[in-house]
């Protein structure tokens, strides 16, 4: 078992679910985004299946690969995940792969790095049925674990934020975070055209102006494996790109 359940909800939260029995006619799709994520992506998937299988919710895993050279595939296809290839470069470009492949009228996202807590997607899956949403993203800020995030990272962070609050007039407290939650047929209505690292502030940035939406707490751990950002590299492309979008 791995060693992340246990440390968020878990059982605990499996028994004490609200989910109406009309919710289990939809399926949930989880998409996940990969690129040399060996020591981790199995882990990861052993967690979804193990919160997700109580629920009685019929679900898919999937992850979106791009260009691997480690065994990423191949430890995702001998845990019964769906393995799209998709040569194309881009964090934004897998996951709009990745959607449109997606057979469930939910998708949930997860980093394949045990940076975010996949024991708690049944805890999400409740809350967008229960209060009638669209979209869910979640905020990683106020539950930092040692070691999650570097002082450099909150700063870059902070300040797109800032920025995007300011620009669109949204109430999103993490711009950045890459869990979400939502209806597919919602997302249809959202015009998100990054490819890159922007679409996660982008497509929260069109969820909040279009759909009902909400962000919610959780907890971000250390990364599992080598760290791919580029703090200022990637972060001044986020803030550039948030004025392109605003003007």
């Amino acid at each position: 078992m791995s060693p992340f359940l246990g440390k968020g909800t878990g059982d605990n939260l499996i028994s004490s679910l609200s989910i109406p029995p009309t919710v289990f006619l939809l399926k949930v799709s989880i998409v996940i985004p990969t690129m040399n994520e060996e020591k981790s992506v199995g882990q990861v998937i052993d967690v979804v299946r193990s919160v997700m299988k109580p629920t009685g919710l019929p679900y898919d895993v999937s992850i979106v690969d791009t260009s691997s050279k480690d065994r990423t595939r191949d430890i995702a296809r001998e845990k019964g995940a769906l393995v799209i290839e998709e040569p194309r470069r881009g964090y934004g470009r897998a996951y709009k792969t990745g959607f449109e492949k997606a057979g469930g009228e939910v998708i949930a996202t997860l980093d394949a790095d045990c940076t975010y807590p996949a024991e708690d997607l049944p805890k999400l899956i409740d809350l967008l049925v229960r209060e009638d949403l669209q979209f869910i993203t979640t905020n990683r800020l106020t539950n930092l674990e040692e070691g999650a995030m570097s002082a450099k990272h909150r700063f870059g962070n902070g300040i797109l934020n800032f920025t995007t609050r300011l620009l669109f007039r949204v109430r999103i407290k993490d711009s950045q975070s890459g869990m979400w939650v939502f209806r597919k047929d919602a997302y249809a209505k959202l015009d998100v055209q990054s490819d890159g690292m922007p679409f996660s502030e982008e497509i929260k940035i069109e969820a909040f102006r279009k759909l009902r939406s909400k962000e919610v707490p959780i907890t971000y751990r250390k990364r599992v494996g080598e760290v791919k950002l580029s703090s200022w590299k990637d972060g001044w492309k986020n803030f550039k790109f948030l004025w392109k979008k605003r003007f």
